[in-house]
């Protein structure tokens, strides 16, 4: 991947959109681009919203802190599910700790407003091989559905060659009114799964790829009402800029491909996808256009 931000931008959209999950820390950390560019760069082009998605404390604190600055930007916290690992892998009480921390985040009554999500958490299987460390991700994302239950916070899932054991973690907890299953990147069989579930299905720029054939199917089989977009950023970016640093200013080739494959109009699209940010946040948050 470039170390820098594409220079050739899309078009503004016809209607403001929400990217739904985004990492402004580590765009800046591979680009340089500090997050109030990256903002205003988002918000020239029709993406006036984000969500700031914490991976650990310290950026659950920095999603928190920075949600309080912009109006636009709402935030999450969480230990993703990777994180949860390298903790557990130090010792027990090292990610009983780290959990603590997260909750005293959510339990705060000054983050309120802006702190609308715990995620991302869930489990991932392609990075953590051994047994005994995916079973501290399962007891990690259990302990976070339990917060987002509590708390009435969106509980926001990331999912990588898990789906089994995901679901049954799912199954097995009290699940919030409020799931979005991040960067989806199942099949048809489980989109219709995590539907059943009442989630909201996001789709980063990977459903641009040519050879994502079965991410396509899955977008065939969701209903607007319960699909969102997002970046990832800085990863995932979307065709024409594959292979370079992803920021929420590049949503606009992720919706275009959406609504042309989709067969819907693009401005149909976009404002499905801002409603259903808002219904899947918990609710509407004011704009970053000036």
């Amino acid at each position: 991947m470039k170390d820098t931000l594409p220079t050739e931008l899309p078009a503004a959209l016809p209607v403001e959109v929400v990217d739904s999950h985004t990492h402004l820390d580590t765009v800046q950390a591979y680009t340089g681009c500090p997050p109030d560019e990256a903002i205003a760069a988002a918000a020239a082009v029709g993406v006036t919203r984000l969500a700031q998605i914490g991976c650990d404390v310290a950026g659950s604190r920095w999603a928190v802190e920075l949600a309080h600055r912009y109006p636009g930007v709402v935030a999450t916290v969480a230990l993703h599910p990777n994180d949860a690992a390298r903790t557990a892998a130090r010792s027990a009480e090292a990610l009983t700790e780290a959990l603590a921390d997260i909750e005293a985040l959510l339990a705060d009554p000054h983050n309120d407003e802006v702190l609308r999500g715990v995620g991302e958490t869930g489990l991932d299987y392609y990075r953590t091989t051994e047994p005994a460390l995916q079973r501290a991700q399962q007891e990690s994302f259990a302990a976070h559905i339990e917060f987002a239950h509590r708390f009435a916070r969106t509980l926001v899932i990331h999912n990588r060659n898990s789906h089994d054991d995901l679901l049954a973690v799912l199954d097995e907890c009290t699940v919030p009114e409020r799931v979005i299953m991040h960067c989806f990147s199942g099949d048809a069989a489980f989109a219709r799964q995590c539907l059943d579930r009442g989630a909201w299905l996001s789709f980063p720029g990977t459903v641009t790829y040519k050879a994502n054939h079965e991410l396509r199917e899955a977008l065939d089989v969701v209903p607007l009402d319960r699909l969102l977009v997002e970046t990832d950023a800085p990863f995932l970016t979307p065709v024409p800029h594959r292979g370079w640093p992803n920021a929420p200013v590049l949503v606009p080739h992720t919706v275009e491909f959406i609504a042309e494959h989709r067969g819907e109009g693009l401005a149909e699209v976009a404002a499905a996808l801002t409603a259903n940010a808002f219904a899947a946040y918990g609710g509407e948050w004011p704009s970053n256009a000036s």
